[in-house]
């Protein structure tokens, strides 16, 4: 057996593992693949070909060298999470005696602060009206993704039952699995109630998707890039036009006008709340008009 064979071969079946045993998703094994295939092609040019040779100095040897040739942060981060989760199932199988990675931090990279679109901005590309039924369907996308502040992965999940008309709310299943009740705004109401009318022409009629694709069936995730992409481009927009964008513009207005953090990650269905802080500094302004209306030692007395 070659110096990556055995190590090769258990990642075949940790892979195994986490398709038939954890089922996961084949873009998520596809992750696990690229990030494990990398640190194995690293252990074969340092001589490491049994898992056990592995401890917390050349685990953080190999995130070193990562972060030489300029790898993020995050990047990292998925690194050695893909790693430990190796590692695990290692124990588990007693390939190993102990998880190397345990203790291992990613270095910490600047946080990037997501662009977005003004409320003019969006006003420009979301009034413009539809010349066809598929501009409709793509104006009925493009005011969801702003309305509800949806994922992409969310939207193009999204059937035709999930919707409320009555009460204007969405159902929405995202990361995890995990299900969220979110409003849906007048005008995106309109956008979506025109294209319902639209849909029956495209759809199979076995077809539950919310939206569908000129062959109706429920539309792919690049298709919806590629639209969102080509109506700014057709609208003279000022910036690449894409899903998070207007996810990102949806969260950032929210917080503008409401100063309610808790609120915003509610509606954007995350998890932990400091994934939702990253929208703070659009609206310190707010922040501190709040510290100074509230603040006892913060207000000024009125003049004698």
């Amino acid at each position: 057996m070659s110096d990556t064979a055995a190590l090769s071969s258990w990642l075949e079946r940790f892979l195994a593992h986490l398709q038939h045993e954890r089922r996961l998703s084949p873009r998520t094994l596809d992750n696990y693949q690229r990030d494990l295939e990398r640190f194995i092609a690293w252990a074969n040019e340092q001589g490491i070909n049994r898992w056990r040779q592995l401890g917390q100095p050349q685990i953080r040897g190999y995130v070193a060298s990562l972060h030489r040739k300029g790898i993020s942060g995050k990047s990292l981060q998925r690194e050695l999470s893909s790693l430990r989760a190796l590692f695990r199932y290692l124990l588990r199988e007693g390939e190993a005696d102990n998880n190397p990675v345990q203790g291992v931090r990613a270095p910490k990279s600047e946080r990037k602060l997501p662009a977005t679109l003004d409320v003019d901005q969006l006003g420009h590309l979301l009034d413009a009206a539809p010349d066809n039924p598929l501009q409709q369907r793509d104006l009925a996308m493009m005011e969801l993704f702003y309305s509800s502040g949806l994922r992409l992965s969310e939207l193009i999940s999204l059937n035709v039952q999930d919707i409320d008309p009555h009460d204007a709310e969405l159902e929405v299943t995202g990361k995890g699995d995990k299900t969220r009740r979110v409003p849906i705004g007048a005008q995106a109401m309109a956008a979506l109630q025109s294209w319902l009318t639209l849909r029956p022409a495209l759809a199979k009629a076995d077809e539950p998707a919310l939206f569908v694709s000129t062959r109706g069936s429920r539309i792919h995730p690049r298709s919806v890039q590629q639209r969102l992409k080509q109506w700014a481009q057709q609208h003279a927009a000022e910036r690449h036009l894409h899903p998070h964008l207007l996810r990102h513009s949806f969260a950032s207005h929210i917080l503008e006008s409401s100063g309610d953090l808790r609120a915003v990650q509610e509606l954007l269905g995350h998890s932990d709340i400091s994934t939702t802080q990253i929208y703070t500094h659009l609206d310190f302004q707010h922040l501190a008009n709040v510290y100074d209306a509230a603040h006892p030692r913060a207000k000024k007395r009125d003049k004698e």
